[in-house]
């Protein structure tokens, strides 16, 4: 369902988060792109929990696939909380991802969209479309790029990038906390020393993109408000929900056919 291995020009998606109208501002400018077409759209994960809409969310997902031809996504670990907690992957008993998932992942948005009461775990699975689930189940731990690597939280920059891609391969689903989803310091850090690409990554939110040493981070709401970003890769481009200036005093430049705006980011 999802690819994890591409190449070409990319379009990264930060944390969604159910928020389904900055989401179709994001849109309406991805379609204005004359090399849409040959230009994957990646999603960094934490497509549910917390905003408004996390059905919704999944919904244009899916729509997008349907639309555009080169569309994937990495998982974040509010999807891999939520896939544990409903019982759609296999997850040992001692991970208890019921219990964290409901107590302490901002998981009310989720009940609430799709009208189940907040902890009926039987009532959400019972009503989860089976495309939902099918997208929560397939989501890899990681996009490989020859330039990129796009994974949610980010890399160790203590392991070696060959020990940890192979881990991410594989979804070794057995870990309580895989931290290359959940690890939140790992922004501030640098990236494996072999590590021979740019990592992607979102989960920790900024006000505005990060482009720093071999690291991008792109999750500019933390699905509690300011605009989602888009950033266009090799490009260093950001698409955001509003195309207001940003702190930095840097202007939007108009996109015709959508909301949003484009800013040009520096190196």
């Amino acid at each position: 369902m999802f690819e994890s291995l591409i190449e070409g020009p990319v379009a990264v998606i930060g944390d969604l988060h159910g928020q389904t109208q900055k989401l179709k501002a994001i849109r309406e400018q991805l379609r204005a792109l004359p090399d849409i077409k040959d230009r994957w759209i990646v999603f960094i994960g934490d497509l549910v929990d917390r905003g408004p809409d996390p059905a919704g969310g999944l919904e244009m997902l899916l729509g997008m696939m349907d639309e555009f031809p080169k569309v994937t996504a990495v998982s974040g670990n509010h999807d891999l909380a939520m896939s544990g907690a409903i019982d759609l992957i296999d997850t040992p008993d001692f991970a208890n991802w019921k219990t964290r998932w409901v107590g302490h992942y901002d998981s009310e948005t989720t009940f609430r969209s799709y009208e189940v009461a907040h902890g009926d775990l039987a009532g959400l699975a019972g009503l989860l479309p089976s495309r939902h689930a099918e997208v929560l189940v397939n989501l890899p731990w990681c996009v490989e790029h020859p330039e990129y690597l796009f994974v949610h939280a980010g890399l160790d920059p203590l392991m070696t990038y060959e020990m940890q891609i192979q881990i991410l391969r594989d979804r070794d689903l057995t870990m309580t906390h895989p931290p290359w989803l959940c690890d939140k310091a790992f922004c501030d850090k640098g990236v494996p020393r072999d590590c021979p690409k740019t990592v992607v990554s979102g989960h920790v939110h900024f006000e505005d993109v990060q482009f720093r040493d071999r690291k991008i981070l792109c999750d500019t709401t933390g699905g509690r408000g300011g605009d989602l970003s888009c950033v266009l890769l090799p490009e260093k481009k950001v698409l955001t929900s509003s195309g207001t200036e940003n702190r930095s005093g840097q202007r939007s430049l108009a996109i015709a056919g959508g909301r949003g705006g484009l800013r040009q980011r520096q190196r």
